[in-house]
């Protein structure tokens, strides 16, 4: 009987023990796969981001892939084709973003649009994907400037005001 139950623990530990692994090299690939995004998805951007807002660069990436799947979604194809023109890798960007949660206070919040306190207005719609990344709402508003200034510097001030006024 004692054997048995020997065996029965030594089983459920080493059971244990594979799950932790499974687990840690799970979140190992996961920060690899951000951090190869943030590598190779306009690393110049990516380098201003983390250094202007402290962040890692896979917060850089996901936040900068948010905001511009929220441009994407504002701006017709012709004016988001100028802006993508301009941002080396903005597909990997946005597909490096988390997805908003459909049910989340945060996506009520979207519909609110320039009437949410504190200045956020359409950034609300971002405000799920950077809780995901480990950032709070505002931030996306400290991105924007960064962005457009990224994208200014890239593409002109016309390219720029696009950008900027798809994000307000």
């Amino acid at each position: 009987m004692k054997a048995g139950m020997k065996s029965t623990r030594v089983a459920l530990s080493a059971a244990g023990l594979l799950a932790s692994f499974v687990f840690l090299v799970g979140a190992a690939v996961a920060q690899t796969a951000a951090t190869d995004v943030a590598k190779t998805a306009s690393p110049e951007l990516i380098g201003q981001l983390t250094k202007q807002l402290s962040i890692t660069p896979a917060q850089a990436s996901g936040g900068a892939g948010a905001l511009f799947g929220l441009a994407k979604s504002r701006l017709g194809a012709a004016d988001f084709s100028k802006v993508a023109a301009v941002v080396p890798g903005i597909q990997q960007l946005i597909k490096s973003a988390p997805a908003p949660s459909k049910n989340s206070p945060a996506a009520g919040l979207s519909a609110l649009g320039n009437s949410v306190p504190g200045g956020l207005g359409g950034l609300a719609a971002v405000a799920g994907p950077f809780k995901k990344l480990g950032l709070s709402p505002e931030m996306a508003a400290k991105f924007v400037p960064i962005l457009t200034q990224f994208v200014g510097s890239k593409g002109g001030s016309g390219i720029a005001e696009l950008l900027a006024g798809a994000l307000k």
